[in-house]
């Protein structure tokens, strides 16, 4: 977005976040409700429109948490054509339960995944029905206060930090920069793995953490790239010469990085986040691989996008050719990752 097009949009952002303020402050006045549960509760949610990593940091707490703890999910469920309380089974889809439940399902079958675009409403009901459940995490949770969350997690994305970030539409913020602080804990996400300590200074004065605030610095984990279908039965080459990445996630310049030093030349199809795939642009896709004057070529795609490719229509397209996905984590830098756990499990074995 230009630096113009930013300030004749300055005004309708600060008419949008004055409204969100004063929803949040009917919230602190207890006007409007807000529920704290008994059963320990984890969000992770962002000021943001996305792309923060937020997905992969529930990932993280999952496996921190499970086992011995007996741990469900709970977001809307983005994108579904489903309505109301669901708990994901194996026979799920994407269009019922949404990409990031799919993904969570997909890699955790021991646990509860569930959607409901009422949170509060998802919580009494999975204890309703999993009365011995130990944790829920609520995935992008930070502007839903009807529920009071044991611990919030707000993650801020290296790139972007909110700081700098302006109020929808002229920015990316849902509301001011100063919901930030009703975070426990900050997380700055996607750094680079090499992190100095005078980065990390330099961001703890944008940010400017209140005294009950902990703020941690946590980087991506490129796994090496998997097949999407079972017919690609071969691994991804040692050596390629063209990758054609396509993804539909908010933020994938990390990726791009990641994939070009893979590669001579990295050429990118980008779609927006969560898109539902059709035909035909999968077939775009294609014909941009096809284009590529090599036979040393894949292609490549993201995790979460990954779900949303095995719909019957798209994979008679796809299978046969070689198409693979970028399985990652998250970690985090130096004694904070002891930090960090140490802060979760103590939370959750006490409550």
């Amino acid at each position: 977005m230009t630096k113009v097009l930013q300030i004749i949009l300055y005004p309708v952002s600060l008419l949008y976040g004055l409204v969100m303020q004063i929803r949040n402050l009917l919230f602190d006045l207890r006007i409007l409700p807000s529920i704290q549960f008994k059963t320990p509760v984890i969000s992770v949610g962002n000021l943001s429109y996305g792309g923060t990593g937020k997905t992969p940091q529930i990932e993280y707490l999952i496996k921190l948490l499970h086992p011995p703890y007996f741990v469900a999910t709970l977001s809307r469920g983005y994108g579904r054509k489903s309505n109301g309380f669901i708990v994901a089974s194996k026979r799920s889809n994407v269009k019922y339960i949404g990409d990031e439940p799919m993904q969570v399902l997909k890699k955790f079958e021991k646990i509860k995944v569930a959607v409901d675009e009422k949170r509060q409403r998802g919580i009494f009901n999975l204890l309703k029905k999993f009365p011995d459940l130990d944790v829920v995490l609520l995935d992008d949770a930070f502007q839903h206060r009807y529920v009071k969350p044991g611990i919030s997690i707000l993650m801020t994305d290296y790139g972007l930090l909110y700081p700098d970030d302006y109020v929808l539409p002229s920015g990316t913020l849902r509301e001011f920069k100063s919901g930030a602080s009703r975070a426990d804990i900050i997380v700055v996400t996607k750094t680079p793995k090499i992190f100095s300590p005078i980065t990390r200074r330099r961001i703890l004065e944008d940010l400017r953490p209140a005294p009950h605030q902990r703020v941690y610095f946590s980087f991506i984990k490129y796994d090496d790239p998997r097949p999407v279908f079972e017919t690609t039965s071969q691994p991804f080459p040692a050596k390629v010469t063209n990758i054609l990445l396509f993804t539909g996630i908010a933020n994938d310049y990390p990726l791009r990085e990641h994939l070009a030093r893979l590669c001579s030349e990295l050429v990118v199809v980008h779609f927006a986040d969560h898109h539902s795939y059709k035909t035909h642009d999968i077939e775009e896709v294609l014909k941009k691989y096809h284009d590529l004057p090599t036979l040393k070529k894949v292609i490549v795609t993201t995790e979460k996008d990954m779900v949303r490719l095995k719909s019957p229509e798209i994979s008679a397209i796809l299978k046969n050719l070689p198409v693979y996905y970028v399985p990652i984590e998250v970690d985090f830098h130096g004694t904070d990752k002891e930090k960090f756990d140490k802060e979760i499990i103590e939370y959750v074995k006490k409550n």
